[in-house]
């Protein structure tokens, strides 16, 4: 792996930042139906101002993610998020691949 690489995971992202003393939510894929954009273990982090590095799906997913983000820091109450829709609908709501995801949701504490 190049420095360029591993500077770029969402992991150490999440590490870094919460170093900074920023509030940090990690998302992670854990789990997938048909056909999924990402695959298990697939991370997105986000900070309390809402900059976020990874992906866990993209299109409306990872916006309805980084939504989600802004309570589970707040709470520090975890969560689990389902993605799906239908094949037929699937272009029309960002999921393309017409498969489900589950994400977990948690807050990075130290």
């Amino acid at each position: 792996m190049t420095n360029e690489a591993k500077m770029l995971d969402p992991l150490e992202i999440a590490e870094a930042w919460h170093r900074q003393g920023r509030a940090v939510a990690l998302a992670t894929v854990i789990e997938t139906w048909g056909s999924a954009p990402r695959p298990v273990g697939s991370h997105l982090v986000i900070d309390g101002e809402g900059n976020f590095e990874g992906s866990v799906s993209g299109g409306c997913v990872e916006g309805a993610v980084i939504g989600e983000a802004a309570d589970v820091i707040a709470s520090g109450v975890p969560r689990v998020l389902e993605f799906g829709v239908a094949d037929e609908t699937a272009w029309r709501v960002g999921l393309s691949c017409g498969g489900r995801i589950r994400v977990f949701l948690e807050r990075v504490d130290g």
